[in-house]
């Protein structure tokens, strides 16, 4: 089975390491994931690699240039690529935009920095455009990692479907508390339920509190 393959356009591969590291690292080395950073600026024109200019009709700030975002690219595209723009204009990211992501063959992740991207690079290649959150950040690299993260977990072998199917949202709740040793500490004790070895009375115990987190903390969920 051939890796699901990333590339990520940037103008700070650098800001990536974060993608190196835990379970990422282990799904790149087993040849799972593949992940390939693309400096933008290696793509500019510009005697000096400048990648942004003054918006035109003013404002603050700069804005990136559509040139050596387009060639970057069409240096990576293919047939069957699709393209990702991690922004807060986009649809906010969910488990199942993420599995719908982690089925593609190959992800070409745009990431924008300074005030945005020129329109005009939307408007070429219509990338799905990604929100994490009702925020702004300093530029694209950091919800360009979140996205990759959260879909690389559904790529098949890179976590056990056991974890997948009992954690936050994949049956429509919020997981629920779990424990490990020392049995007390600080005073706090593990629900006594955990330690009786009673699957089944486990099971019941898990649920009700699932329940119980979701309508406490995310009731939006239960509708």
């Amino acid at each position: 089975m051939k890796p699901l393959k990333i590339d990520i356009l940037t103008l700070f591969p650098e800001a990536f390491s974060a993608l190196d590291c835990s379970i990422i690292k282990r799904a790149r080395e087993s040849g799972k994931v593949e992940i390939n950073l693309i400096n933008i600026r290696d793509f500019s024109k510009d005697k000096h690699k400048k990648c942004d200019d003054y918006p035109f009709g003013g404002g603050a700030g700069m804005l990136m240039s559509v040139q050596p975002i387009y060639d970057a690219v069409k240096s990576v595209k293919k047939r069957n690529s699709h393209i990702v723009f991690a922004s807060p204009s986009g649809q906010t990211l969910n488990v199942d935009m993420a599995k719908q992501l982690a089925t593609k063959k190959h992800l070409i992740f745009i990431c924008g920095h300074y005030e945005g991207v020129d329109e005009r690079v939307l408007e070429l290649f219509k990338p799905q455009e990604i929100s994490i959150g009702d925020y702004v950040l300093t530029g694209g690299e950091i919800p360009t990692m979140a996205i990759i993260d959260c879909l690389a977990r559904f790529v098949p072998g890179v976590i056990s479907e056991g974890s997948l199917g009992e954690e936050s949202f994949s049956n429509g709740s919020l997981e629920y508390p779990q424990y490990t040793r020392p049995q007390t500490f600080k005073g706090l004790s593990v629900p006594e339920v955990l330690c009786n070895g009673n699957h089944g009375e486990i099971a019941k115990w898990r649920k009700e509190e699932s329940e119980k987190r979701t309508k406490e903390r995310r009731a939006d969920l239960l509708k």
